[in-house]
């Protein structure tokens, strides 16, 4: 099990937030899948789709900040773009995610920090994976021996049975950190892994919003959020070999006990406490109920020196309300000695107006954890 730092789990005044993006409860356009990164100019460059009932979407919107966060404005907005991670790498930014919900695997590519994108039209322009259809969230794109590393999903619509969350069959992408990112050559693919339906006496439902991270003695792994209804919640540690061709899994030993292993969380490594952070939606114990991946009204930061071990330090953002308050999806980059994230945020409307549940966030939020190594 994960250990708490803390005794007693005690509820902590939220740090001061700021309103990236707003679309309106009323509007049924919610706010999803947040991604942050910094720029080599010290620019912060945030984005998010817009979801509606049934999952049906592909246009994401861009925002920046040249003052650390305190005010943004928007940069663009895209149509064919959802899901996307944004990560810089040799100077240029960085968006990969799928055409649409369930959509073709894409990559684009900014020299202007964000202004102006490539289109990925075909092979050689991003359009990496047009085969079939593909999931993935804002998770790592990690950059390890020589090559980058991104976890996806296929969505499989006859895999696994009833249910959104029986789609998926995990995998890792990577190309080598001197490839030209946009060309689909240069990607190697391994084998997509089916989930077995019946672990957790058949109350396994899937596994989805895979993080790459290397481990403490160099092995890629893909560390991916569980769908399952007990405590404590759960991931998934799926191994991919040197070669980067194939992922393997073992129930009996690679199943951990994560914070928020239910919801989507990403994991990055810090060289300065050698430590793997995350913020996650951890449940306390006065907040548990029947499906944990429903309860999304605390978010945690958590640590671990194994990837294996985690520790609850301590909670970030946190309300009493889990029907319509919810912290979710954070996306984050460590900065000096801050953490600074972007969060979907489910919160009331400037009138006082309720959001329209926990899940369907009408804001995005930017947040920083000063000091989070003490």
């Amino acid at each position: 099990m994960y250990a708490l730092a803390l005794a007693a789990f005690a509820l902590a005044a939220p740090p001061s937030g700021v309103v990236v993006s707003h679309s309106p409860a009323s509007s049924k356009q919610f706010v999803g899948s947040p991604s942050l990164a910094v720029l080599p100019n010290g620019e912060y460059v945030a984005s998010h789709d817009l979801f509606m009932a049934g999952d049906n979407g592909d246009r994401t919107l861009v925002f920046a900040s040249a003052d650390r966060g305190k005010t943004w404005a928007k940069r663009t907005e895209i149509v064919g773009h959802w899901w996307g991670t944004l990560f810089v790498h040799r100077d240029a930014l960085y968006l990969m995610g799928v055409s649409k919900a369930r959509g073709f695997c894409i990559v684009r590519r900014s020299t202007d920090g964000g202004k102006t994108w490539t289109e990925p039209k075909d092979a050689k322009t991003g359009l990496l994976h047009a085969d079939g259809m593909y999931h993935c969230a804002p998770v790592p794109v990690l950059a390890h021996n020589g090559r980058l590393w991104r976890a996806m999903e296929e969505a499989n619509p006859t895999n696994g049975g009833k249910g959104w969350d029986r789609k998926f069959r995990a995998f890792m992408m990577s190309a080598a950190e001197d490839a030209d990112l946009l060309d689909a050559k240069s990607w190697t693919t391994t084998n997509k892994l089916t989930a077995d339906y019946g672990w957790f006496d058949g109350k396994f439902g899937g596994w989805l919003e895979g993080n790459a991270v290397a481990t403490p003695g160099g092995e890629v792994v893909d560390i991916l959020r569980v769908q399952q209804p007990g405590y404590p919640e759960k991931a998934a540690v799926v191994r991919i070999s040197a070669n980067s061709k194939t992922a393997t899994f073992d129930p009996a030993k690679d199943f951990i006990d994560f914070p928020g292993g239910g919801k989507k969380f990403t994991i990055r490594f810090d060289p300065a406490s050698k430590k793997y952070w995350t913020l996650a939606n951890f449940v306390p114990k006065e907040f548990e109920g029947p499906n944990a991946a429903s309860r999304r009204n605390t978010l945690a930061l958590a640590s671990s020196t194994d990837l294996r071990t985690w520790t609850v330090n301590r909670p970030v953002i946190q309300n009493a309300d889990v029907k319509a308050h919810g912290y979710q999806y954070a996306d984050w980059q460590f900065d000096g000695d801050d953490l600074i994230a972007v969060v979907r945020t489910a919160s009331e409307e400037p009138d006082g107006t309720p959001a329209h549940s926990a899940h369907d966030a009408n804001h995005l939020t930017f947040h920083r954890v000063a000091g989070f190594r003490k």
